[in-house]
């Protein structure tokens, strides 16, 4: 079974996928809404590639401050967990994501994509260091 990661933003969510093994992250892609809070379609796509990739749970990026405090954001993070766990019935599990946008618009830079590009693959980007720092987690601890 895979695992999937999601980098949740205001208009946009990020989504990577595991190998089989659990290994390794891909990004597989941004899903965009119009308004902040129509969640409707991203949670039925989000349930959609859970199916397609055979996903057993996913591991979702908690926005934390840089303090380690929990702010606005982390809120409607833990509502969208309760949403993803009842529309798909698998559970999800918070990541710490701290400075993973940061990461990825640096490994955007260093490829060369264009700024005007970024934008539309940041997210995915996000999603595939959430997740991969997730299975490298479980390979450290020898639970995967």
């Amino acid at each position: 079974m895979r695992i999937m990661g999601l980098d949740y933003g205001s208009r946009t969510v990020g989504v990577a996928v595991s190998d089989a093994l659990g290994i390794t992250a891909q990004g597989v892609e941004t899903i965009t809404r119009e308004e902040e809070n129509k969640l409707r379609k991203t949670l039925r796509r989000i349930e959609e590639l859970a199916v397609q990739y055979e996903v057993d749970r996913i591991v979702l990026g908690l926005p934390k401050n840089m303090n380690n405090s929990m702010g606005e954001r982390v809120e409607r993070c833990q509502e969208f967990k309760e949403m993803i766990e009842r529309r798909t019935s698998l559970p999800v599990i918070f990541w710490d994501e701290r400075l993973t946008t940061v990461a990825a618009e640096r490994i955007l830079i260093e490829s060369g994509v264009r700024r005007e590009n970024r934008k539309e693959v940041i997210d995915k980007v996000a999603a595939v260091l959430i997740l991969q720092g997730y299975l490298d987690s479980l390979q450290e601890n020898g639970t995967c």
